[in-house]
């Protein structure tokens, strides 16, 4: 749980979102990019919720459809990483569900 939490405050998120904004037609770098944000995204205690809401805010849900879109072939990790984050019976959880 710390190594998820290191990389979130390092910016890992935003860098993944970023990578995947930035290379939409490598499907390697969606698929790691993709697998990055499921790993980082699950949990379901305040900090793993704060991860989540953190990933929806920089645009990781856009960014991993997007992903599911280009490379048919990443749809089994893209759906658990749409489930990682938007996982969750709070407000914002239900928000990033919308």
């Amino acid at each position: 749980l710390a190594r998820k939490q290191r990389a979130t405050d390092a910016g890992g998120i935003e860098l993944a979102v970023a990578a995947l904004q930035a290379h939409p037609q490598v499907a390697d770098v969606q698929q790691e990019c993709v697998w990055a944000m499921a790993s980082v995204c699950a949990g379901t205690d305040a900090a793993a919720l704060a991860r989540k809401q953190r990933a929806a805010v920089a645009g990781a849900i856009e960014a991993i459809v997007a992903a599911m879109r280009a490379h048919p072939q990443v749809q089994k990790m893209v759906c658990r990483a749409l489930v990682n984050v938007c996982f969750g019976t709070d407000g914002a959880a239900l928000a990033r569900k919308q």
